[in-house]
């Protein structure tokens, strides 16, 4: 660790951590999250492709679905190479550059994923409390309206953080506390004061994650509201079976953000390893479960997905006769 020290303290660069102690088990612990990897690629460009080659598909919820795809993606790409660079050939240095640009899509894929889900959340609020106007107040152009200013928003509100972080000197230990870089960690290193950071930190998630949740609950308020005044018991548990794949993607999403935050602030007495596991949770369990669930509870999409599958066997079938 003296090393390290003292190397940081000549090279502009960081040093990222697997999982501390079980260095000599790279090879096997790199197995599951390989095929969690490669099953959040192919799920998630699955979903993608789906969408945009059926056109039965190209409505408003499923293009929300499309974005949210999109964002889980490029969430997962953003931290695979130093993931996987750690257990593959143990390189454990970045450079500040590549450090601070990979922070820089870390945390805007985050609030994009926010963003999204409240999008889905107006989506699915229109659809139950406001039937009939649904295709005219989610039109394309809505939605393309919708989808830029969600990224608009999350990029600009990102975007000063890697210069906010520019300015400092760190002259403690360039060691990193995980196998990425997160504002958080970096700040902390710092030799002067990060007051700024810490409240411009605190500003950026209440404006997105804390209006977006607050938002989502009170759609999801009105629609119960809505739901509950339905004579039909059949009728509601439509209307309530609707809203099922995005509450489950919500919460995919939230529960492990404020787990991660409770095992920051107050597991510091917790092994090391349980910060780890928690922080992978947090950035890789929702774009790994959003596709699975959303291709199992929506019909449209599981019955798209088993065409194209059926396809490809009849081609198959067809090439070998």
């Amino acid at each position: 660790m003296t090393f390290l020290h003292n190397i940081s303290l000549q090279k502009p660069t960081f040093f990222l951590t697997g999982f501390q102690g079980l260095e000599y088990l790279n090879g096997w612990i790199s197995v599951p999250f390989c095929f969690i990897y490669l099953t959040v690629v192919v799920g998630n460009l699955t979903i993608l492709h789906v969408i945009h080659t059926d056109v039965t598909l190209h409505e408003p919820m499923y293009y929300f679905l499309a974005m949210l795809a999109l964002t889980d993606l490029g969430l997962c790409l953003s931290t695979m190479p130093t993931v996987l660079g750690i257990f593959w050939f143990d390189a454990r240095e970045i450079g500040i550059s590549a450090c601070f640009t990979q922070l820089f899509f870390i945390h805007t894929l985050s609030l994009m994923e926010s963003s999204v889900l409240l999008s889905m959340a107006i989506d699915r609020y229109v659809a139950i409390c406001n039937p009939l106007h649904y295709s005219t107040i989610l039109t394309p152009s809505c939605i393309g309206k919708m989808g830029l200013s969600l990224v608009l928003r999350s990029t600009l509100l990102i975007l000063p953080l890697p210069f906010l972080l520019k300015r400092f000197q760190y002259c403690h230990s360039h060691v990193l506390a995980h196998a990425y870089c997160l504002h958080l960690e970096i700040m902390k290193l710092a030799c002067s004061s990060i007051i700024v950071n810490h409240v411009y930190g605190l500003f950026v998630v209440a404006c997105t994650v804390g209006i977006d949740s607050l938002l989502i609950f009170l759609s999801y308020a009105l629609i119960i509201r809505t739901v509950l005044s339905i004579a039909s018991h059949q009728e509601r548990l439509r209307a309530f079976n609707t809203c099922i794949s995005h509450l489950c993607a919500v919460l995919l999403f939230y529960v492990p953000m404020i787990g991660l935050s409770l095992v920051h602030r107050f597991g510091e007495h917790l092994p090391h390893i349980v910060h780890i596991l928690m922080s992978h949770v947090y950035l890789l369990v929702p774009p790994l479960m959003n596709p699975i669930i959303y291709s199992i509870k929506v019909k449209q999409i599981r019955h798209c997905i088993a065409k194209k599958f059926e396809f490809i066997k009849s081609l198959r079938c067809f090439q070998q006769g």
